[in-house]
């Protein structure tokens, strides 16, 4: 028995017509021009400029498309700083690790020096 009278019955909905194109068992079936239509526009990959020149993203990687407007000598320049700032890198990282490495010495001896001090007072303040 209903409490408030009446039962709740929805209206039932008219089934959805289904459009073989947008079927996700067969979306490659369609041929260019009518995936374009129903689909909408084809981007194709990422492009960028960069510098003056053109960077297209395929496979996995950033490509030129202009055909390269750098020439070799600009790339034997920029690929022989690319290895000096790198080992210039290096060298930098060896330099902090030395520094840390002699910073950790100095602050152990100044605490085993500290300790010695408070022993020493100790033994003083027992004599008196």
């Amino acid at each position: 028995m209903p409490l408030f009278g009446s039962t709740f019955s929805p209206k039932k909905i008219p089934p959805r017509k289904i459009c073989f194109s947008f079927s996700t068992l067969h979306p490659f079936k369609l041929d260019r021009s009518t995936r374009e239509v129903e689909l909408g526009l084809e981007y194709g990959p990422p492009v960028m400029n960069l510098g003056g020149q053109s960077w297209k993203f395929e496979d996995g990687q950033w490509i030129s498309e202009s055909g390269g407007n750098a020439s070799g000598r600009e790339v034997q320049r920029l690929k022989k700083k690319n290895v000096q700032l790198e080992e210039e890198n290096n060298l930098l990282k060896l330099k902090i690790e030395i520094l840390l490495d002699m910073l950790t010495e100095t602050t152990v001896e100044y605490h085993l020096i500290e300790k010695e001090v408070e022993d020493i007072k100790t033994q003083h303040r027992r004599k008196k």
